[in-house]
């Protein structure tokens, strides 16, 4: 049976990007979309999470967690590194420990290694 994974992260329409140099929405969508497609090729069964506001993500990822059970969640660069984010980052982690027990948490550095950082996981 495949592992299932849930990729957590901004959607690229709501994200600064003045806070991330050279990073574009094009470009986020593509590094994102680009693990993903690896890690399907690779034998898991992927989902982007994709996150359009702080009121709003810790319902989304609750509803994902209670639908699917997940082995790997991973909660992106852009919630967990920014600041601004970091009360979302931190209601996400416990979402996921309350509604996913049984499944690691993963971190990626940036829109192209999450693949990486969910195979140290899974």
């Amino acid at each position: 049976m495949a592992k299932k994974v849930l990729m957590v992260g901004w959607h690229p329409s709501v994200v600064a990007y003045d806070k991330w140099p050279g990073l574009t929405p094009e470009k986020l969508e593509a590094g994102l979309r680009a693990d993903a497609a690896a890690l399907e090729a690779a034998g898991y069964e992927t989902e982007i999470g994709f996150i359009r506001s702080g009121e709003t993500a810790t319902d989304q990822v609750a509803t994902q967690l209670r639908e699917t059970a997940y082995d790997v969640v991973m909660i992106g660069a852009g919630v967990r590194r920014d600041d601004e984010h970091f009360l979302v980052f931190e209601t996400l982690v416990n979402v996921v420990h309350e509604h996913a027990p049984q499944a690691r948490i993963a971190f990626n550095t940036g829109p192209t290694d999450s693949r990486a950082a969910i195979e140290r996981w899974a």
